[in-house]
């Protein structure tokens, strides 16, 4: 009997013959009531939310961190959400369950999954989640959907009223469309709140003669100032020689680099500040 690697229905499965009990026991993973996924599947938040929404047996449609999961987002939290259609619908624990009656035009179908659309997904992340987590979940969106800041700002401008609207509106205000990770936003949100000048992000950046050099995370261009968030994929040997040629050659090119660890964020954030602060006002910034 083939194995069954999408989360499923387990009385479908057993009345269609697709497993049997003892199967059933013995290689699938219950994720929640009547809702199984194969014992070799990581159970990531795309697979979660997949099951989430064999759980809702079509009551509904995938909302939140389940509908972001669904859109690719990286980095979201795996704890799913779902909308109901029917008030009695009463969700197990890990399963969120949002009651807002979303219009028809704000859901669509994905991979045969009804969802919310990228702009309602931002929309309710940012006004639902905890301040920070929904910056960085904005953000993650901008990059997985290409929905940008001012169509998120327009379309929260049309729903004027709803709960969570104020905090959304400083959410969009904080949120940038070119970080490509949670420390990213992390970082720049850090430099922000010190009252640093808002840096610009993923800029490329050229030598002297025009040839590329690289895309940085964060950048004050006007004081040649360039802050990098170094994740754990720079301990790669050969990840770790391209960025050091790469630091070189910004260097070179008279940008003074600073790297950032997460280590700097939790631990050290003071003297990070005041290290990046006097580098910008060696450079001329008005600070």
């Amino acid at each position: 009997m083939t194995a069954l690697l999408v989360p499923f229905r387990g009385t479908a499965a057993l009345g269609r013959g697709l497993v049997s009990r003892r199967g059933l026991r013995r290689h699938y993973t219950r994720l929640y009531p009547d809702t199984y996924v194969h014992t070799d599947v990581e159970v990531d938040a795309r697979i979660r939310a997949l099951a989430v929404w064999q759980w809702a047996d079509g009551r509904g449609a995938l909302a939140g961190s389940s509908a972001a999961a669904m859109w690719g987002t990286k980095w979201v939290d795996p704890t799913a959400g779902v909308r109901a259609s029917t008030a009695h619908l009463r969700p197990p624990r890990g399963i969120a369950l949002y009651r807002d009656d979303v219009p028809a035009d704000q859901i669509t179908r994905r991979g045969g999954v009804l969802l919310t659309t990228p702009l309602r997904t931002a929309f309710d992340l940012g006004r639902r989640l905890e301040f920070d987590p929904a910056v960085e979940a904005v953000d993650a969106l901008y990059q997985s959907t290409r929905i940008t800041r001012a169509a998120l700002a327009e379309f929260a401008a049309q729903h004027p009223g709803e709960r969570g609207i104020i905090q959304l509106h400083r959410v969009i205000e904080d949120s940038d469309e070119g970080a490509e990770s949670p420390w990213e936003t992390r970082t720049r949100l850090a430099l922000v709140r010190a009252g640093l000048p808002r840096p610009d992000t993923q800029l490329p950046i050229r030598d002297g003669v025009g040839r590329f050099i690289g895309r940085v995370d964060m950048v004050w261009e006007r004081w040649r100032v360039i802050v990098e968030y170094d994740g754990d994929h720079h301990f790669d040997r050969e990840q770790r020689n391209r960025d050091v040629e790469r630091w070189n050659a910004l260097e070179a090119a008279g940008w003074r680099v600073i790297r950032v660890k997460a280590r700097q964020l939790h631990h050290g954030r003071a003297t990070l500040i005041a290290q990046i602060t006097k580098v910008l006002r060696d450079a001329g910034a008005p600070l």
